[in-house]
């Protein structure tokens, strides 16, 4: 199923949609705006809270844990390289791993040593528009999280490198 993740540039925070393909609503992103680390939540239409997004405090790299349906389900580390960007996911869900170019923000995620999804940045419109096309086996929320956190992990780190 393909979703579009798009930022609103002009917001306070981190709040934006996530959408299917024809454009409508399917999830809304909310963060923090004056908290100590990112903490972001996903809600369904109906503003159930169904992902939990929370930085870790005090690591030398990111790392953020997720929590689906307020159960642990995930730590996302971003592993320290030279030259490129990885990331380390522990998950009870499988073994994660996040494959391609993060400066042109085209990658994968393998699960097992399996694509289960692709993820394309958009240039064409203001803001951070991201298509992520997710086989239909997977659980969406979760790699959409998982999306979400590689995102502003490239996010801060640009903020940080022009700072």
């Amino acid at each position: 199923m393909k979703f579009y993740i798009k930022q609103k540039i002009f917001s306070i925070g981190d709040n934006f949609s996530i959408k299917d393909f024809s454009g409508n609503d399917m999830f809304k992103v909310e963060g923090k705006i004056f908290s100590i680390g990112n903490k972001l939540r996903i809600y369904d239409m109906k503003d159930n809270e169904i992902v939990y997004i929370e930085q870790k405090l005090f690591k030398l790299l990111p790392e953020y844990n997720i929590y689906l349906n307020g159960n642990y389900a995930a730590k996302v580390k971003k592993e320290f390289t030279f030259f490129s960007n990885r990331f380390h996911i522990e998950s009870n869900m499988g073994d994660y791993e996040i494959e391609g170019d993060f400066l042109a923000h085209d990658f994968s995620i393998v699960k097992n040593g399996e694509s289960i999804a692709q993820i394309n940045k958009i240039w064409v419109s203001w803001g951070d528009t991201y298509e992520i096309d997710i086989n239909e086996s997977e659980n969406n929320v979760f790699v959409l999280a998982l999306v979400i956190v590689i995102d502003q992990v490239l996010h801060d780190n640009k903020n940080q490198n022009n700072g």
